[in-house]
């Protein structure tokens, strides 16, 4: 861990009283730690020794984990010292247990601000599942229910309870929360906040009301997606009052990236899943139309596979969500609309079939792979056709400012989609964070470089063409209309603009359309062309770009992506290598308890302490001390049953032994 330092929000780390800047100064601006670490997921180590600290007591005795994961503790310890906290940690970094823990610390009720009620049951049951006092109020209770648990909100019953947004802005809560003991304020999804976030709602502004109801009540706000333009939105809006801001680093080194040319994509998706028919995954595609297209070609061949989108019936959405998380159903292809109330920790693969709207959105979806820190696979299939289609749904955003922030978002995912350099180092500097190497080794442009050639004569072709298009008509033009020149297309525009009179028209017969629009992008990508600001962006030559048109000096250009013919191995952070017979057999025995309770396969265990004992084979409860995720409550509930069905595996299989 390196010392704070100057952070991107340009506050220090430094104490209050160590600045010199006036008591309104200090009291307006957040004090932000921005240790920027490695991202890699902090599970303990079977056999850890024990340490008498508070907080990792509590940790380890109802969580099963024996130490914190990247930035929980100083979130946790600034929380439980009463200040405002900005926390930013990418998903599946522990964000939950970040509220989770002082609450079961502090005397008083934390209320648990949740934009989906999918969410709140999952957590209320692995809290259940742990011992914790949690419940949830939402539209999916009846009535008897919900009084139920109001009463028991009264009496003091409850340590957490999970709420919707709008729920809390009623007029008659706001009597509730002035008799319910608040201790804190949790707004989890904080980027809601934002209209510069990729999921910003409305309702998640009047949270600041609160302030003004329970003045002395500390806030933390938390996020996996925000740009820094985002943070500073989350803080402002919030009214947070000097908060502690920690910023994890975006990093997910368990995760795997590629891209793929789209081509027969139902076949390219049968093929990835050929060696993966046993896991989980998620389908993200553009259209509701596609999600139920997908799942029925899956299904017809075999894999239990089912739609997810809005406009299915809540009934039957709501049961293939089930399905899912309790692994009846193995693959969701669905719209974006899934993904961000799901907890299920061992989904092993994200494949978006078409192009995401924007990155922040990609970088969530893709984050829903490997949660438990075991490995994922993410790919997506891109084709320039996708563009085409987002810009038509950008089309018909009414709202000129809303369109053009669209617009500036699609045009970062495809230069994500289109580049050839290190894919987690063009995600990760997305968010305004480095990657200290040039190669990850776990992307497909690491792995397998495309290859490089002599660009002069076509950049040159391409910048003439700007230049002459600009020279002739005191306007600049779209990148489609500089490709429809340059191939020489008779169109509308080309005719009134007398565009086929330039000495660039056609010039560029040799290659199709979506080359030459290819070719641009890169070019901006390089520097030479730049977008212009303002509702109708048009390319624009830079200084960069006229002395390359000058000088006639040499440019290399990246080879278009090709089908991949044989492909290398990734490397596969946080594989757990263990007894493959002995874990299939636990997965068994932990679906049929999970089966008998109701509950979704993880929140007996997950994937990580099933592999954790089918790698130490713990016969007895006392060997499953420091397994990760055995807190007291499931080690007295499950234990048993679990040695029984590892000692008897051994009497009959034999023990493996394992030298990583």
């Amino acid at each position: 861990m390196r010392a704070p330092t100057t952070d991107s929000l340009g506050t220090h780390s430094a104490p209050p009283s160590l600045q010199e800047e006036s008591d309104q100064d200090q009291a307006r601006r957040p004090v932000s730690v921005d240790w920027r670490l490695d991202g890699a997921p902090d599970f303990p180590l079977i056999g850890c020794p024990v340490v008498t600290d508070s907080l990792l007591i509590s940790l380890n005795t109802t969580f099963g984990y024996d130490r914190f994961r990247p930035l929980q503790r100083e979130i946790i310890e600034a929380h439980l010292g009463g200040r405002d906290v900005f926390a930013l940690l990418p998903t599946g970094g522990g964000k939950s247990l970040c509220f989770q823990l002082p609450a079961l610390i502090r005397p008083g009720l934390t209320v648990v601000v949740s934009p989906l009620i999918a969410l709140m049951k999952d957590q209320v049951d692995q809290l259940q599942a742990s011992g914790v006092a949690a419940t949830f109020l939402n539209s999916s209770l009846t009535s008897a229910e919900a009084r139920t648990r109001m009463a028991g909100l009264h009496r003091g019953e409850w340590r957490i309870v999970y709420v919707a947004p709008e729920r809390l802005m009623l007029d008659n809560w706001q009597e509730n929360l002035r008799s319910w003991n608040v201790a804190a304020f949790a707004i989890d999804e904080a980027h809601c906040v934002s209209e510069w976030g990729h999921d910003f709602r409305p309702e998640y502004r009047q949270l600041s009301k609160l302030r003004d109801l329970l003045p002395d009540v500390p806030f933390m706000a938390l996020t996996a997606t925000a740009t820094e333009r985002v943070r500073v939105d989350i803080i402002e809006h919030l009214r947070l009052r000097d908060p502690a801001v920690f910023v994890a680093s975006f990093n997910r080194p368990n995760l795997t990236y590629r891209v793929l040319p789209k081509d027969q994509p139902l076949r390219q998706l049968l093929e990835f899943l050929r060696t993966r028919s046993d896991e989980s995954g998620i389908v993200y595609c553009a259209s509701r139309a596609a999600t139920e297209t997908v799942a029925e070609g899956l299904a017809g061949r075999g894999y239990l596979a089912r739609p997810y989108h809005a406009g299915l019936e809540p009934e039957e959405r709501a049961r293939n969500q089930e399905l899912f998380l309790r692994d009846e159903v193995r693959i969701i292809c669905a719209t974006i609309a899934f993904g961000m109330g799901i907890n299920k920790p061992n989904v092993r693969w994200v494949v978006h079939y078409d192009l995401p709207k924007n990155i922040e959105g990609y970088y969530q979806e893709t984050g829903r792979a490997g949660r438990d820190g075991l490995p994922g696979d993410c790919l997506l299939l891109f084709s320039p056709g996708d563009i085409a289609k987002q810009t038509h749904f950008l089309d018909e955003i009414t709202d000129p400012h809303e369109q053009q922030v669209a617009r500036s978002q699609l045009r970062q995912i495809v230069h994500y989609a289109e580049s050839a350099g290190c894919r987690r180092q063009e995600l990760l500097a997305y968010f305004g964070e480095d990657f200290p190497t040039n190669s990850c080794g776990a992307c497909d442009n690491c792995l397998e470089p495309r290859e490089t050639y002599d660009g002069t004569v076509v950049a040159q072709k391409l910048l003439s063409c700007v230049y002459r298009i600009r020279q002739a008509s005191g306007f600049g033009v779209g990148l489609n209309h500089l490709a429809e020149v340059l191939t020489g297309a008779d169109t509308d525009k080309i005719r009134r603009w007398q565009h086929e009179q330039l000495s660039t028209f056609g010039i560029g017969r040799d290659l199709p359309r979506q080359a030459w629009t290819a070719i641009g992008r890169e070019l901006l990508r390089l520097g030479f062309l730049t977008l212009s600001e303002g509702e109708f962006p048009v390319i624009q030559l830079t200084h960069e770009g006229m002395e390359a048109l000058r000088s006639r000096s040499p440019i290399t250009l990246t080879k278009p992506m090709e089908l991949p013919k044989a492909r290398r191995a990734m490397r596969r952070e946080g594989e757990i290598a263990c007894d493959e017979i002995l874990f299939e057999r636990l997965r068994t025995l932990r679906k049929r308890l999970a089966d008998e309770r109701k509950v979704p396969a993880y929140v007996v265990f997950g994937d990580t302490t099933l592999r954790q004992m089918a790698r130490a084979y713990p016969t007895s409860l006392a060997a499953m001390q420091g397994i990760t995720g055995m807190g007291e409550k499931k080690r007295a509930e499950f234990g048993a049953l679990f040695a029984a069905a590892i000692a008897e595996h051994v009497a009959a299989q034999g023990r493996q032994a394992f030298n990583d």
